[in-house]
């Protein structure tokens, strides 16, 4: 029973039996939907039907396939996040028929669609999870909760009896979880920990959370904190931590922020991380795909994302000064632009650059040049790199494999070394808003993050030292291989008696030393009489030598 203003209103719920189950998803709906024909006939109950589905690609299959069923007096109408507003609207316009109306759970509450008097609930949503293993924000299809449920169920009872079709068995609603997980417990809470440990609350891990998040997930936060430079091994807020709370960013790009104030990008960055931390504004409706593309091509750059965003902000913020706001607005929906996010984009990047004027972060005149730009951005994604292995697929950090999302720039012609703004898991793993790096900015960047290892130390003649090949790891990705090193400087015990041996023992010393010289003269007369008399024993063992230098230093 749903309550509106004071009056109740009944909702029916019909449950799938086990023979239809064995149906396609959209035959159901549409055998839901003639059904719905039929009721009408009979009882003359009004109201428009509002389907749930899963995602995007749900719905345009769903549509394509009740437009193919050709149904009497019916109007099919999407409604998901990223339509535009325009499209968004379709759904409060007058209108002749029954409409039908194929929504995410962007309409479970976040939007009441008027006129509803049947629910088609398939029981299926998108969620997103965040997991602490492979540090991927990732959007599965689940069960809805029952709270979920006779929520959807609520949209046909607001304004008179309803009736709600869920395509499930009551026996499998009753076994679903009563509510759905908290947000809290399935997100990244880098920026909430952040806060609380610069508000000097206590033992972060202690704290009574109504819905405390998993200690893995608590661990993972700190780890990533600490990739930031925002805390230390022990947990503790640094300098630069402190400084990111007074951004109002994701710390990622809070700390890009600070790597651009030292390499002179910061105009730009503001503007980057500004842009990444709103909805896309570039629109893609479903029935112009094609004319979309063409329009967001202009400002596409194809070695990065971020820049081809740099670009769209460039091109609107002139016209935003030629036009009045209302052709600006016009401007806007010619070239499948939202209106709306671009002044939330402006309105963001006017409190970021408030928040670095007060920290008196220096911003720079002139433009910056691309690497400035990237190496800044990759302070914040020094855990989202990868390195192409075939003509598509990349390695990343922690041994992930991903793809670069088709969408983007760079995905018909892929780099050897990208980073990218975020990894997204759907039917693929994805890497979103990715742009062409060089391996070489990895090192400097990541000093207080990679391992070293050392292998096939020898002596170098022509600078007189022990070098060994360096290999440097970051988070199990190979960034830097064969370097060549002082050995000294990491093992000097081993590097002496390694200098000992290739340089005096086996001769391999090229200098003009007075010692040295000494020790050449009798050894070149004692290899004279070996070949002489043909005796292999006049000289001393190298292992004899060797121990000969040792006592002699000591």
């Amino acid at each position: 029973v749903v309550e509106v203003s004071g009056r109740t209103y009944p909702v029916n719920i019909i449950y799938s039996d086990i023979d239809s189950l064995d149906m396609d998803r959209d035959q159901r709906i549409i055998e839901c939907l003639r059904d719905i024909q039929s009721n009408h006939k009979v009882t003359q109950q009004a109201g428009d039907v509002l389907v749930f589905l899963s995602g995007e690609r749900e719905i345009r299959e769903a549509s394509l396939a009740i437009k193919r069923a050709q149904l009497p007096h019916t109007e099919v109408v999407p409604l998901y996040a990223r339509l535009s507003l325009a499209e968004q609207s379709k759904i409060f316009s007058p209108h002749r028929g029954r409409r039908v109306v194929l929504s995410t759970n962007v309409a479970e509450t976040s939007l009441t669609v008027p006129g509803i008097g049947y629910v088609i609930d398939t029981g299926r949503a998108r969620l997103s999870r965040y997991s602490y293993r492979t540090k991927v924000q990732r959007l599965p299809i689940e069960a809805i909760s029952q709270a979920s449920a006779n929520q959807r169920a609520g949209r046909c009872g607001r304004v008179s009896n309803g009736i709600c079709y869920r395509l499930y068995e009551e026996d499998d609603f009753n076994n679903r979880p009563e509510f759905t997980d908290p947000e809290i417990v399935r997100t990244n809470l880098a920026a909430v920990i952040l806060q609380m440990l610069h508000l000097r609350i206590g033992d972060i891990r202690s704290f009574p959370f109504v819905d405390p998040p998993d200690s893995r997930m608590m661990s993972d936060v700190f780890k990533l904190l600490e990739e930031l430079q925002a805390v230390d091994s022990k947990g503790k807020l640094t300098k630069l931590g402190k400084q990111l709370v007074s951004i109002p960013l994701d710390p990622r790009f809070a700390r890009m922020i600070f790597e651009a104030s030292k390499n002179g990008s910061l105009a730009e960055v503001m503007i980057i991380t500004s842009g990444l931390s709103i909805q896309d504004p570039r629109e893609r409706p479903a029935d112009k795909q094609q004319a979309a593309d063409q329009a967001h091509a202009q400002w596409r750059d194809e070695s990065s994302d971020f820049m081809s965003l740099l670009n769209l902000w460039q091109h609107f913020e002139s016209k935003r000064q030629e036009l009045s706001t209302n052709q600006y607005s016009k401007y806007c929906r010619a070239n499948h632009v939202s209106f709306l996010r671009m002044k939330e984009w402006r309105d963001l990047h006017h409190q970021v650059h408030s928040a670095c004027r007060a920290l008196k972060l220096i911003e720079n005149q002139k433009p910056a040049e691309y690497a400035a730009i990237h190496q800044a951005l990759l302070s914040g994604l020094l855990g989202q790199v990868g390195i192409r292995e075939d003509k598509w697929e990349f390695l990343g950090t922690r041994n992930r494999k991903f793809f670069i999302f088709p969408g983007s720039g760079l995905s018909k012609k892929p780099p050897k070394w990208v980073m990218v703004g975020s990894l997204m898991e759907t039917a693929k793993q994805y890497g979103l808003n990715a742009a062409k790096i060089d391996s070489d900015w990895l090192e400097p960047l990541a000093a207080h993050l990679v391992k070293k290892t050392y292998s096939a130390p020898f002596y170098h003649q022509k600078s007189g030292q022990v070098m060994a090949k360096e290999r440097q790891t970051l988070f199990g990705l190979s960034i830097v291989e064969g370097k060549n090193t002082v050995y000294g400087n990491v093992a000097p015990v081993e590097a002496r008696q390694i200098s000992l041996q290739q340089t005096l023992v086996e001769s391999g010393h090229r200098g003009k030393g007075i010692f040295y010289s000494a020790i050449q003269i009798p050894e070149t007369k004692l290899q004279g009489l070996e070949d002489r008399f043909r005796l292999r024993d006049l000289q001393a063992a190298h292992k004899v030598i060797s121990s000969f230098f040792e006592f002699e230093r000591a």
